[in-house]
């Protein structure tokens, strides 16, 4: 197979029949062989029912549903673990992305070769409190990653290599950075290009202000997981031991002039006054120095162990399967 189109989809009952024809007459015109599958992310507004009626009127195009709304990373890990095509596009189902631009991100794939081409809406149809907050996101994780070729990480129109979408997971909100995800699995050949961004025809957006602070988090996990998922004793230990040398030599330094003077009052009979060592505030707050270092270092031992182990993390209840 050619082509599997993934589609995340929450509450699209209008845009669907528009969205699959236009795939469709798309794939036919360029000879493609091809599936588009759909997730409903728990949809409530008839989605389900529209993706029935239209799958009896075209083999090709299948179904996925959740019983809840799980988020647009569980609908994509989802997907792509049910595409079998070569080549795996994404885009999202309010038909502001153009499924015209399916050829050209194949072809950037299959020709040039690349592992993954992501969108960029140059020209956006947002309002400013959408666009200002995007560009200052994609800049810090152009940064943090090391990806300075790309504009836009979270635009929903991706082309990927099949063995892209079978080597990542894609979980709780990191659909924001799959080309990060992408990158710390081994897939380098990064590319960007230039698409349409269509204004919304039908409903509203889902996303609201939330985004962005959850946007800011997934971004400091992601970075966590690429550098220490493998090697978390690296980041937990060295902080352990970090602390608790801290707060070791504190201790140190605050009996060493304790004794010193001591040790001056009895050789030159002065009576320089000293506090003991258990009424300095510097005293606790060298044992809890310690203390955290010690937790530090065990969290990263247990980690070292548990490390990249969680069976139930993408884990979803699909409750029918078209």
């Amino acid at each position: 197979m050619d082509i599997s189109v993934v589609v995340p989809l929450y509450n699209e009952v209008e845009s669907l029949p528009e969205l699959t024809s236009w795939i469709s007459k798309v794939m036919a015109d360029n000879r493609f062989s091809y599936e588009i599958i759909l997730v409903d992310d728990g949809s409530n507004d008839g989605s389900w029912e529209m993706i029935h009626k239209l799958s009896e009127g075209n083999s090709h195009i299948k179904g996925i549903r959740f019983r809840r709304n799980y988020g647009k990373s569980a609908a994509l890990n989802t997907g792509f673990a049910k595409a079998e095509g070569n080549v795996v596009i994404t885009m999202d189902a309010d038909l502001q992305d153009s499924p015209d631009e399916i050829p050209e991100l194949y072809r950037r794939i299959t020709v040039e070769k690349y592992d993954l081409v992501s969108g960029w809406k140059a020209k956006r149809h947002d309002p400013i409190t959408k666009t200002i907050p995007t560009k200052l996101f994609n800049s810090v994780t152009r940064r943090m990653s090391g990806i300075h070729n790309l504009h836009d990480f979270n635009c929903g129109l991706k082309a990927y290599r099949k063995a892209v979408v079978k080597n990542i997971e894609v979980y709780g909100e990191m659909h924001r950075y799959i080309p990060v995800l992408a990158k710390w699995a081994g897939f380098t050949k990064i590319s960007e290009q230039i698409v349409e961004h269509r204004p919304r025809k039908y409903g509203k957006t889902k996303f609201g202000m939330s985004r962005f602070v959850n946007g800011f988090l997934d971004l400091l996990s992601i970075f966590f997981v690429g550098k220490f998922g493998k090697r978390p004793m690296h980041f937990f230990g060295t902080m352990g031991v970090l602390s608790f040398l801290v707060g070791f030599f504190s201790i140190v330094w605050i009996i060493a002039e304790k004794l010193y003077l001591i040790h001056e009052n009895e050789v030159n009979h002065t009576h320089i006054q000293y506090r003991d060592a258990t009424e300095q505030p510097l005293f606790y707050i060298a044992l809890i120095a310690i203390v955290i270092g010690f937790q530090l270092f065990l969290t990263g031992f247990v980690s070292e162990l548990v490390s990249r182990n969680g069976s139930d993390r993408n884990r979803y209840q699909v409750d029918e399967v078209i």
